[in-house]
């Protein structure tokens, strides 16, 4: 039997008692260049790689056979052609923007703002809120439409305040204003002074969002509302106008749940008291740089100088055939996932992977009925989720029709228009239905995996159970290191600080006693102080936030916890062979952190810092410092840099 572990990608001078994630990958860190084209670049970003790939294989393969008009094969390779005929794209120039910025110059009243954004929406540019179908978190059997925040074009509402982005916020009037001439909507002086007005409306509007932290709090983000208390909060939004433009069911807002109340107010504010002229520059911003990606090379080199190098220090833009593949994925996803399911996933790597399951399930299982800090009513309520749960492994049971999406090889623009249309279609074609608990969320070819909570339901895509996740035929503490611990993590979002608030129907419910929700806040907050201390070796200086990272190190420490805990059940009944000088307890620990192999750009990691809920990947990889059983399998002693004492542990299940 072999381990599954390459050991190229290692460095022998660095101990894993010192340093797990240098000593797994130290090797291929130090040899390894940032592809001109990213960000940051590791094991996931490999694995998308050769999933983009074969994916543009079958887009090949599918447009060369000159498929019949009308089939969805036709649609693919019509989009795809759609995208990389550049000199159509050049002739065409801005003239695809002109039906939006004509409708912008009509505008005379905020009820026309509000309807323009709701036309727009349609065509795929967002507005002042972006409207979300979804089931709802507090009664799991039915959809309703939740209202995000948006209007913004910076990340993040603390790109707008916050001293450490004070260059990003400085280098994007000018951005704004070359755009906006590139477009026609402007020149010279005028761009200047309109970009002035939108970045001053988007500050304005971002001092009303809520942060990151208070953004993930799923109790404090819902508040049902009627459609007259939704116009009793918002005076002055015209909804009908904007529904009407979306062109949305009758009964759509109805009820809908307002995640920020706060910002929606905001926004009555700001449209009674922003000159219309104002909007309008805001619009035309709204439009341009939404079809930025699709017009004109200037104008797609210009939108990457700043969304690429200046924001994320990324040197060169992706090669265009692979921009391409992106939107027919963004598009037409499923109807290549059952293409690239065809040609690349084995059957026997699903049952694979359901056996990992059921033995993680165990585990967790075990666990809870072990765990002393857990109560016997709580842990009744735990056991019964876990039992709930849905594992979706590999590509949906049905896959999703494009009947209805029209497609036209010369028209780019009007095939995101239209691919953007479909989906909102779609989605708010849900309302007052049934829940369709077989929908997937991400595609096959997609590399990740999720936790759905209103659904209860943890989903692996096809493309995901590859090494250094999954190796159907290799050794097994690898694979419950790689993607038995990912299970586990996916699993623990279930008990994570947010997911632990919903039941095993999918319902936002207080479960937990009151004395054992204060052990876990208890535990949770050790966990966010230990993550507050730390800093990535590819952003020094900068600190994690551990109160927005916490679901995420709550799910790798549940993930490496019972994902462990599962290896040792699948070992009941023998011990684990020696492999490459390695005992089991240790190949599993060196498979989790070469999950994590990876490096960033300091820019990108500093961006990543501000807005990702999930840690750095050095930091992810040597979160095993928190278990007793890395300590054993290694060795780790005091004066060792990995270790920490017993007591300052964080151990949640």
């Amino acid at each position: 039997m072999r381990s599954g572990i390459d050991h190229s990608a290692s460095d022998p001078e660095i101990r894993p008692q010192d340093d797990l994630f240098g000593h797994v990958n130290g090797g291929w860190v130090a040899r390894t260049e940032i592809p001109a084209d990213r960000g940051r670049y590791g094991s996931f970003d490999m694995l998308r790689e050769s999933a983009e790939q074969q994916v543009h294989d079958i887009i090949a393969a599918v447009a060369s056979g000159n498929p019949e008009s009308g089939t969805v094969a036709r649609k693919v390779g019509d989009l795809y052609r759609s995208f990389m005929d550049e000199a159509r794209i050049e002739q065409l120039g801005v003239e695809p923007l002109a039906p939006f910025l004509s409708a912008i110059d009509e505008v005379a009243s905020t009820r026309d703002v509000l309807a323009l954004l709701g036309r727009f929406l349609r065509a795929g540019v967002d507005g002042l809120v972006h409207p979300i179908v979804n089931t709802d978190d507090r009664d799991s059997t039915r959809y309703v439409v939740y209202l995000e925040q948006a209007g913004i074009g910076l990340p993040d509402e603390a790109y707008y305040r916050e001293p450490q982005h004070e260059a990003i916020r400085s280098a994007y009037p000018a951005h704004v204003a070359r755009l906006l001439t590139l477009s026609g909507a402007y020149a010279g002086d005028a761009a200047t002074a309109a970009a002035d007005r939108v970045v001053a409306l988007e500050t304005r509007l971002a001092a009303s969002h809520w942060d990151t932290v208070a953004n993930r709090d799923a109790v404090k983000t819902y508040t049902l509302v009627d459609r007259a208390e939704l116009d009793e909060l918002t005076p002055g939004v015209d909804w009908d106008a904007f529904l009407e433009g979306a062109q949305a069911p009758d009964g759509a807002f109805d009820q809908v749940i307002a995640r920020q109340p706060d910002f929606l107010q905001a926004i009555s504010a700001a449209l009674s008291e922003v000159e219309l002229a104002h909007w309008q520059d805001w619009l035309r911003w709204r439009v341009v740089h939404a079809l930025a990606p699709y017009l004109t090379d200037a104008i797609v080199a210009e939108n990457f100088d700043f969304f690429g190098r200046t924001l994320s220090g990324v040197p060169e833009i992706r090669e265009r055939w692979k921009r391409g593949v992106g939107l027919v994925e963004e598009a037409l996803g499923e109807a290549v996932g059952q293409l690239y399911v065809e040609q690349h996933f084995p059957p026997r790597a699903k049952d694979r992977m359901v056996e990992l399951v059921a033995n993680l399930v165990e585990a967790f299982r075990r666990n809870f009925e072990t765990l002393e800090w857990m109560g016997a009513d709580t842990r009744r309520e735990a056991v019964a989720k876990l039992e709930a749960f849905t594992p979706k492994i590999g590509y949906p049971d049905e896959w999703r029709d494009y009947s209805a999406l029209a497609v036209d090889g010369d028209d780019l623009v009007g095939n995101v228009a239209r691919a953007s249309a479909f989906e909102i279609d779609r989605n708010l074609a849900k309302l007052g239905g049934p829940v369709d608990r077989d929908e997937w969320f991400m595609t096959p070819q997609t590399v990740n995996a999720y936790y759905n909570p209103g659904l209860n339901e943890i989903v692996f895509p096809a493309a995901i159970l590859q090494p250094p996740f999954f190796d159907v035929d290799a050794d097994d503490a690898v694979n419950y290191g790689g993607i038995g611990a990912v299970i586990g993590h996916e699993l623990g979002h279930g008990f994570d600080d947010q997911g632990s608030q919903f039941d095993g129907s999918g319902n936002l419910r207080n479960w937990w006693t009151e004395a054992d929700r204060e052990n876990f806040d208890g535990r949770a907050q050790r966990l966010i102080a230990q993550f507050n201390d730390l800093e990535s070796r590819d952003a020094p200086g900068h600190k994690v936030n551990g109160a927005l990272t916490v679901g995420e190190n709550i799910g790798d420490l549940g993930g490496l916890t019972i994902g462990h805990a599962a290896y040792r059940i699948s070992t009941e009944g023998g011990d684990a062979p020696v492999l490459d000088d390695l005992t089991g307890d240790q190949r599993f620990f060196v498979g989790w952190a070469r999950v994590w192999c990876g490096l960033a750009r300091e820019a990108e990691a500093v961006r990543l810092i501000a807005i990702d809920p999930h840690a750095p990947m050095d930091l992810r990889a040597n979160a095993v410092r928190n278990l007793s059983e890395f300590h054993e399998a290694f060795d780790v002693t005091e004066g060792d840099a990995m270790w920490v004492p017993e007591k300052d542990r964080v151990r949640i299940f």
